[in-house]
């Protein structure tokens, strides 16, 4: 019988989704269903989700029945203010043109295209420096070329394109993709959108907003297509360095701390991870492909694929790592698509490989195999970042034993 101190729990739901760093805390994902029993203060209440109890941040949840309120949403969601700025300086430009197989490979494009974009009109949609289309200019004969930033490297770019001689062929334009206007219809879009995962940061969602606006019909998308490719895989030095360290440092247990340590280093993916060829523990997957030309901007909400590996020989799996790759079409007769490989078996690039680091390492025999998915889910808030959730199965193949290891990990990228 309830007392009179007793009160019925309210039910509330998910804005999106939140990973506990505590054991006090209660994860849970976007649409989640919980129910508040004590509002402990202002900013964390006590909650339940499926049995399990814990501390949740109270701007994460929405009363049930009730819409979102219009000042409780970011000013910025899109972050635009912070996102804008970092390619308004040297910094990330540097890095990506320093990357040698990233921008040979847009130049190999455009050269081995050349001919078929004789007297076209490209869209170079994120141009930053305008290297991508000052390449258009001097190595095909393109009718013209709209150069659009939204950043303040605009300027610069401007300067850029007088400097090389393109400025009769090149017109820079500042501004969002969203609010650009130009003055014809483009035959090709070009853009270097890709991400961290491949879709960080979404910029693909202004390439498909572009695409639907200003490319003609029939018009070429470069890239033409894109695929998050997946492999489990070792990681032993980046294991030891945050958290065997722990155990002895100058003849001291610090192994109290590793907990700590676990939570702040394994709770979100490692980007920039360089992973070498051999510790692929199996042939890597492509779990997700997608196609530029049919891609819808609601499709980028969630995005999920399935994987199947053999493992190829002993060893300890300390998590999964993913990069991509991007095709290129090609405009000439029986030419073969160019394709840009952001992989371990190939040149290295600045995107590298992202690194999601399970609890605990997994010993692995060779014959065994390990199934599951993977789900990209788009932050509803913070429309630039998103989650990564793993599920996985792990099935012993080896005479000496048989084991079956089931487990589930959420990777936020970053909230």
């Amino acid at each position: 019988m309830q007392t009179e101190d007793e009160h019925e729990p309210e039910l509330y739901v998910a804005r999106c989704h939140f990973l506990a760093s505590g054991s006090d805390q209660l994860s849970f994902g976007t649409g989640d269903r919980l129910r508040v029993h004590v509002k402990a203060d202002s900013e964390w209440w006590w909650a339940e989700l499926q049995g399990v109890c814990g501390y949740v941040p109270a701007k994460y949840l929405r009363q049930e029945g009730e819409e979102p309120e219009e000042d409780a949403m970011p000013e910025d969601p899109w972050q635009d203010e912070e996102y804008f700025d970092s390619y308004g300086t040297l910094r990330l430009h540097l890095e990506m043109l320093s990357d040698k197989s990233r921008t040979e490979t847009y130049r190999q494009v455009i050269d081995t295209n050349s001919a078929s974009l004789q007297r076209k009109v490209i869209l170079d949609l994120g141009c930053g420096t305008g290297i991508i289309s000052m390449f258009c200019a001097k190595l095909a004969q393109p009718s013209a070329v709209y150069a659009v930033e939204a950043s303040s490297m605009a300027d610069y770019t401007r300067q850029l394109v007088r400097h090389n001689h393109c400025e009769e062929v090149v017109t820079v334009l500042q501004g969002r993709a969203e609010d650009v206007q130009l003055p014809e219809q483009v035959d090709v879009l070009v853009s270097e959108w890709m991400g961290n995962c491949l879709l960080f940061e979404f910029m693909v969602e202004s390439v498909l907003l572009a695409r639907d606006r200003w490319l003609k019909a029939g018009g070429t998308m470069w890239p033409s297509s894109a695929t998050l490719t997946l492999v489990p895989c070792q990681a032993k030095s980046y294991f030891q360095e945050k958290m065997d360290f722990w155990e002895n440092p100058y003849g001291l247990d610090f192994t109290p701390l590793q907990s700590l340590a676990h939570q702040e280093f394994f709770t979100k993916p490692k980007f920039s991870h360089l992973l070498e060829p051999e510790d692929c523990l199996a042939t890597p997957s492509d779990i997700i492909t997608l196609d530029m030309q049919t891609l819808q901007v609601s499709d980028l909400e969630e995005m999920e694929g399935e994987f199947h590996f053999s493992v190829r020989e002993p060893g300890v799996c300390h998590g999964f790592a993913a990069w991509f790759s991007v095709g290129f079409e090609s405009l000439e007769r029986n030419a073969a698509a160019v394709v840009l490989d952001t992989g371990p078996h190939s040149e290295p690039t600045h995107w590298k490989q992202t690194l999601f680091m399970l609890d605990q390492p997994i010993h692995l025999n060779a014959g065994d195999s390990i199934s599951g998915s993977v789900r990209l889910s788009r932050n509803p808030i913070w429309r630039r970042h998103m989650t990564v959730n793993f599920h996985w199965n792990i099935k012993g193949r080896s005479e000496k034993s048989e084991h079956n290891h089931v487990g589930k990990k959420s990777f936020p990228m970053w909230r």
